[in-house]
């Protein structure tokens, strides 16, 4: 098999170009080809018709006249091409005239290094071409060492790190707050992490020998608090106590548990523990309650504060006063929330929420006798799932879904600074131009005001970077809570006139009294549909 190809022919004083037709299935030439190759032989004035015509004429040699001959034999030529990634160098040759000069491997590795191409020659490749010379055929002569990509690390827990555990139910559809069962228990000597460490990978070459670093890859090293052991290669971790373990910001912990045997009330005072706190009795008005662990009250939550790193359960219920406020990294359960302030990383779960402002990542749910959420405002990333909405007195309720809300919070006060920002670029975007109107006259300014000018310069120019990133990020904000289409409200039972529903960016007010229906984001506005 050979390509179609192509040789200059001299006689007469005049020039040639000889065209070969290809065999055995080889490859036609392309006319752009054939055009370079004869202005860089300093051919300008061929007929372009003539040459297309015998190119298209596969099944027999052609001859066409380019133009009068210089009196210069044409040697044989390589044509050299390096690939995006220079670990190729793919070469290309055009036969001589007849008494032209022929290549030898020195000339072709010659070549090569004139064009700094040092790395992977392919010494067989050339000495097979020089056998066994093909025509406008591409030659891969030199090729780069490929760098051996790495493996990142991993690491493998050995306990449930899933904090969207939901609590069982009873036959009736209530919560059993009795037995919550999510807490991962774990014994002393328990293994509970283990390291995989990265494979850096192995560089390579290209074929100007330059070296090729592998992708970068992600190294990981074992976090862990207090109650856990390492082996010498730091790649396992183990429990010292008999406890429970979890997992909050790529940290494990073990903790066993603190308990306070009655109230947490003036006879404890605050309570700050790094572990997991039990309370067989209540918060009392006015106290506070910090565990790096779970908080868990046998009892009520009066006007007190709680802040937990992972999640916190109310085996009653939230008695808030207005003065309560609880913040917990994972989840939040109880009997009933009435007037507090929540917020969590993961769900909120309760019979009744009643005239609070809470405030989730995951999901709110109201389910069980009476299944209500009545007045306040709601948030939640996913979906809020309430049994009544709102009550026949028309209470406002405001339940908002679809975004976090700790971007939807940021994103407003983005808003902020953007406005007063915007205010302080137009007062300095006012004295740099004023003062460019000035050296562009050519005017000279005193030192001390050319001083003050490049200084507001420079602070309108770090002003305008700071505009970028604010205002790219806002639009990062907006698109998600635009897009956020799979958020939803659910009510199982009766949503009342009073409630207003926003999903991402939409709004929707309930006027009439409905029953056993989700709200969801349709056809860019919120409609609701039956269940």
């Amino acid at each position: 098999m050979a390509n179609q190809y192509f040789q200059m022919v001299f006689r007469d004083g005049e020039a040639f170009l000889h065209f070969y037709p290809a065999t055995d299935g080889g490859a036609a030439l392309e006319l752009r080809e054939v055009t370079s190759y004869l202005e860089r032989k300093n051919y300008h004035n061929f007929d372009l018709k003539s040459i297309n015509a015998a190119m298209q004429k596969h099944d027999s040699e052609q001859e066409v006249y380019i133009g009068p001959w210089d009196g210069i034999e044409v040697s044989e030529m390589m044509d050299v091409n390096v690939s995006l990634d220079k670990m190729q160098v793919i070469c290309r040759f055009y036969p001589a005239s007849q008494g032209g000069r022929i290549l030898n491997a020195r000339d072709i590795v010659e070549s090569l290094a004139y064009r700094k191409i040092r790395y992977g020659i392919d010494q067989m490749a050339v000495f097979n071409f020089l056998q066994n010379k093909q025509y406008c055929v591409d030659y891969v002569f030199v090729r780069g060492l490929a760098p051996v990509h790495g493996r990142d690390a991993s690491i493998e827990y050995f306990f449930n790190v899933n904090c969207n555990l939901q609590p069982k139910r009873n036959e009736d559809g209530s919560v059993n707050y009795k037995d919550l069962n999510t807490i991962s228990h774990v014994q002393k000597g328990d293994l509970l992490a283990r390291l995989t460490k990265e494979d850096p990978g192995t560089p390579g070459k290209n074929v100007f020998g330059e070296v090729v670093k592998p992708r970068s890859i992600k190294t990981l090293h074992l976090s862990f608090g207090k109650n856990i052991d390492i082996n010498e290669e730091r790649t396992e971790i183990f429990s010292q106590v008999n406890g429970h373990a979890s997992l909050h910001d790529g940290k494990v912990f073990v903790s066993d548990v603190y308990e306070v045997p009655a109230d947490v009330d003036n006879s404890t005072g605050n309570i700050e523990y790094e572990g997991s706190v039990l309370i067989h009795g209540n918060v009392k008005t006015g106290f506070e309650v910090h565990a790096s662990g779970d908080i868990i009250v046998e009892g009520v939550v009066e006007g007190a504060v709680l802040s937990s790193d992972n999640q916190i359960i109310v085996k009653h219920g939230i008695h808030g006063m207005y003065k309560c406020d609880l913040r917990a990294g994972t989840n939040l359960m109880a009997k009933y929330i009435e007037s507090a302030t929540v917020r969590a990383g993961g769900y909120v779960e309760a019979e009744i929420i009643l005239n609070s402002d809470v405030s989730v990542n995951g999901a709110v749910r109201a389910r069980g006798r009476k299944g209500l959420i009545n007045g306040g405002t709601v948030r939640a990333g996913d979906y809020v799932e309430a049994d009544n909405l709102g009550s026949e007195m028309g209470t406002a309720t405001a339940l908002e879904v679809g975004v976090d809300p700790e971007k939807k919070a940021r994103y407003i006060e983005l808003s902020k600074e953007l406005k007063e920002l915007s205010k302080n670029m137009e007062d300095n975007r006012i004295i740099v131009e004023n003062y460019g109107k000035i050296l562009k006259k050519g005017e000279r300014l005193p030192q001390d005001k050319l001083l003050y000018a490049q200084k507001i310069g420079a602070t309108f120019k770090e002003q305008s970077e700071q505009y970028t990133r604010i205002k790219e990020e806002m639009d990062t904000i907006y698109e998600e809570m635009r897009e956020a289409g799979q958020a939803f409200v659910q009510v199982n039972r009766d949503v009342y006139p009073g409630v207003s529903i926003s999903i991402s960016d939409l709004s929707y007010i309930v006027k009439e009294k409905r029953s056993y229906c989700r709200f969801k984001k349709m056809e860019g506005e919120i409609k609701p549909c039956s269940i």
